[in-house]
């Protein structure tokens, strides 16, 4: 899109730059690993599921939704879901960041960061409570 012309709207994004606007799309959980998951080329549904781990079916149908909207990836009825060149070139633009991870992940940084981030579907805080247990209320 040329600067300065109208953005197209993100659902659920409020912004009308840019940038923001994509932010916004990408920021949703599970559309960034989707994303990456078809770098390599077209996946039917399982397959793209059972490759992004806990993913529900339903989440995965709504960012599949959102990402066709978006014009980031397309369904071919032979092959599944592939991306569009909207979407390789989005996946181009965030080859820099990849090499970037690769050298941060190699650093010491990035050591501790693995060591000290929680587990994936973990949610803060829950590991001391038995599972479904409530979080103790705060005093006033």
């Amino acid at each position: 899109m040329v600067e300065g012309s109208r953005t197209p709207r993100v659902r659920g994004s409020r912004s009308v730059r840019p940038i923001m606007a994509v932010l916004d799309l990408l920021g949703r959980r599970w559309m960034l690993r989707i994303l990456w998951e078809l770098r390599d080329g077209p996946l039917p549904f399982r397959a793209l599921r059972d490759r992004c781990d806990a993913v529900s079916p339903s989440v995965l149908n709504t960012r599949l939704r959102e990402m066709r909207g978006a014009a980031l990836l397309e369904l071919h009825a032979d092959a599944g879901y592939a991306l569009t060149r909207e979407g390789e070139a989005l996946l181009s633009a965030l080859q820099p960041l990849h090499a970037w991870a690769r050298r941060w992940a190699a650093s010491d940084a990035g050591r501790v960061a693995a060591l000290s981030a929680p587990r994936p579907g973990a949610a803060a805080g829950a590991a001391s409570r038995p599972r479904g247990a409530r979080r103790p209320r705060r005093s006033p």
